[in-house]
């Protein structure tokens, strides 16, 4: 296998409600971004792996949707009651594909690097099984059921185990089938369920940061340590305006508004999305959207501005940043911007991936002055924060 062709499954069916809130952990967010999505983006960002199979609960489909939105995944297929029956579902689901190798990894473990997941593929190219681990750094004690040391253990052979845990494809799916039939369901990761099988497993470098958040102290430090990461702190500054002309509403910040008239313009003429995306942008010195989206090119004609929108916001995500906040003043005399604001807000924050209070809205008239006082257009003058890694 000069060049095996490796797939992925991520396991993201469990509740994982000890971390506190509502929400199965998969589906929090960190710095305004659902767990599960930084481990689904750096698979299917992976050169070497073609394809990426996520397993859900049936439950969370309107969970999952927007945490994968625009990423390159297979279909979601639904997982078992346990995490050894979802990972056979996402490998019975990848059985038509014919990989040689598959990676099994945890969706609540979202920083597993590019460079770990090189290495599991290339150990288990080499020796058919082989899974991430740290050494302990701790004296492991050994206590009776009152709690009274009985024991050191010699931690010399210890290893802490990770994932993304890698097998040669028909071997892992062989071993999960005949489990299956063996009536054991109680494996705690796969490659508990290859010893068992008889496959002989190896360990590769893990890394200290690859860690699984379980608990609402998990989330803590795991946020923490993302904005100590994140330390390149930027504000661009975005403006657009457009005139009015036939119509009978104006989109706003991606919400249709009725009014007696529309605005002009090449796209869909969204100043707010527009003075965003400039704002974005500009924290990126990355340019404006006329030089990534030109107006001489008709492909863009009529074009709905979350399409630019999503494009600045990924813009960011390439470069390893967070957006950490949205700020955008409408000016104009009608149509009247309150009602629709909070409408604003929501979608604003839907497409960049935000909670709702890190996006303001705010609008205000020119007092009959200049050409929107007239009534002739309408301008958007935005802000944009955003979070990079420093480069030094």
């Amino acid at each position: 296998m000069p060049n095996p062709e490796v797939a992925a499954v991520v396991v993201a069916a469990g509740r994982g409600l000890r971390a506190g809130g509502d929400l199965p952990k998969q589906y929090r967010c960190i710095m305004g971004e659902p767990v599960i999505r930084p481990g689904l983006a750096t698979l299917a960002g992976h050169g070497e792996i073609s394809a990426v199979q996520p397993v859900i609960h049936p439950d969370d489909a309107a969970l999952y949707q927007p945490a994968a939105q625009g990423l390159n995944l297979l279909p979601a297929v639904h997982g078992g009651a346990s995490r050894q029956a979802s990972v056979c579902a996402g490998l019975e689901a990848l059985e038509a594909r014919h990989p040689d190798l598959v990676l099994v990894h945890d969706a609540a473990r979202p920083f597993a690097s590019a460079a770990l997941i090189t290495r599991a593929i290339a150990a288990a190219h080499a020796t058919g099984a082989a899974v991430p681990a740290i050494a302990v750094a701790d004296t492991v004690k050994t206590v009776d059921a009152a709690g009274a040391v009985t024991g050191t253990v010699d931690r010399s052979h210890l290893r802490l185990v990770q994932t993304p845990q890698a097998f040669g494809f028909a071997a892992l799916l062989a071993a999960h089938r005949r489990a299956r039939s063996a009536g054991r369901d109680d494996f705690t990761d796969d490659a508990a369920l290859a010893e068992w099988a008889g496959l002989k497993v190896t360990t590769f470098m893990g890394e200290a940061g690859n860690v699984k958040l379980t608990t609402n102290e998990d989330f803590a430090r795991a946020e923490a340590a993302m904005l100590a990461s994140l330390s390149d702190v930027r504000t661009g500054f975005g403006f657009d305006v457009h005139q009015f002309g036939d119509g009978d509403h104006v989109t706003l910040g991606g919400v249709h508004i009725p009014n007696p008239r529309g605005l002009s313009g090449h796209s869909d003429a969204d100043v707010v999305l527009h003075a965003l995306v400039d704002a974005i942008l500009g924290a990126l010195a990355d340019g404006d959207i006329g030089v990534h989206f030109p107006p001489t090119d008709p492909q863009w004609r009529g074009a709905s501005s979350d399409r630019f929108f999503a494009f600045a916001v990924e813009r960011v995500r390439a470069r390893g940043g967070r957006i950490a906040h949205l700020d955008v003043t409408v000016v104009c005399e009608a149509p009247r911007i309150g009602p629709h604001r909070d409408a604003i807000r929501a979608r604003i924050a839907e497409l960049a991936g935000l909670p709702i209070d890190r996006v303001g809205v705010k609008a205000t008239t020119s007092e009959k002055m200049g050409f929107t006082g007239r009534g002739e257009g309408m301008a958007a003058f935005a802000n944009a924060t955003v979070r990079l890694p420093w480069n030094g």
